[in-house]
């Protein structure tokens, strides 16, 4: 079983929660597939995503931007100081001035420019923090969030619960909550059926303001040998 690692008195985040599973059969139950569980909760789905800080992009962009900055403001104080320009200034101007258009190194720095425009657009339009799910608020000043793996921690400990689950991984998206179980007893139907119940309630009391939809997969354990 897997268990969460850290160390007394400081916090880590936790990994993928998921439970070994030996090489298993192909035995399902019948309905196991097109299986469709009752709806977890009833969110309101107005609270949106974190937004992330990306202080590495952020800062990178900062400082090639200052560097930029700082050598063309020299280099123009410099002229201005009747200096010469500096070497890689003229080399620049007479390589623009002489370059046709449609020259392959104009055409690979324009598209290079191009894409990190792009990607910076990118990263400014988009929140981020895609592991983090938003929950709802009980306090109009307090937002919460609950991280992906945690989540998958809780749903893993409640289906171990069930009666008849031997093994059980969890993996928590967005949208969806895949949950594949081994189960060394009793009916898979009735195994199954009772996971669903289980973890629909374990969902419900996430308080996740859009919960994902619920795929449970039951089956038996492989041969050994």
């Amino acid at each position: 079983m897997s268990e969460p690692q850290g160390t007394e008195g400081t916090t880590q985040r936790l990994p993928v929660i998921e439970k070994a599973t030996g090489p298993g059969s192909l035995d399902q139950s019948a309905s196991a597939a097109d299986h469709e569980p009752p709806p977890a909760v009833d969110g309101d789905g107005r609270e949106r995503r974190f937004w992330s800080a990306r202080r590495i992009p952020a800062a990178l962009t900062a400082l090639v931007l200052l560097a930029t900055a700082g050598m063309f403001l020299y280099d123009i104080a410099a002229v201005r100081a009747d200096r010469p320009a500096m070497r890689w200034r003229r080399e620049l101007a007479r390589g623009l001035a002489e370059r046709p258009l449609d020259d392959i190194w104009v055409l690979v720095g324009a598209g290079v420019a191009t894409a990190l425009g792009l990607w910076l657009l990118v990263l400014a339009a988009t929140p981020g923090l895609r592991s983090v799910l938003p929950m709802r608020r009980t306090h109009p000043d307090v937002r919460a969030g609950l991280h992906r793996d945690l989540a998958a921690l809780v749903l893993r400990d409640r289906a171990m619960e069930v009666a008849g689950v031997q093994t059980v991984r969890v993996r928590v998206g967005r949208a969806r909550a895949d949950v594949r179980a081994v189960s060394h007893f009793r009916d898979l139907d009735d195994v199954r059926a009772d996971l669903d119940a289980t973890l629909a309630d374990a969902i419900r009391g996430l308080g996740l303001t859009r919960p994902p939809a619920l795929s449970v997969h039951v089956r038996r354990p492989g041969r050994k040998g």
